[in-house]
């Protein structure tokens, strides 16, 4: 009886450890947008992000300072395309 509960304990253990390994890896993933893709009412179709590639959408209600899309150094290796857009509202 003694060794079944210490089996079930290593088992569980296991499986617990195993859990937490899984939560702490980062996700890889890649974002690839497809035809007539909308942000804000500004065109974002057949644009595709990932690590290495990511994209920061800051949506205004009045109008930008800095109005328009540039891509910038991340400082890890990658690049950010950042965008600054006034919102398109429809009527």
């Amino acid at each position: 009886m003694a060794r079944l509960q210490a089996g079930a304990g290593r088992l569980i253990a296991g499986a617990l450890s195993a859990f937490l390994l899984v939560l702490t890896l980062p996700a890889a993933a890649e974002v690839r947008f497809g035809n007539n893709v909308r942000i804000g009412g500004h065109d974002a179709s057949n644009q595709r992000f990932d690590r290495r590639n990511r994209g920061v959408y800051h949506l205004y209600e009045g109008r930008p300072r800095n109005p328009g899309c540039s891509w910038r150094s991340d400082g890890r290796g990658g690049r950010v395309k950042v965008c600054h857009l006034q919102r398109i509202t429809r009527r």
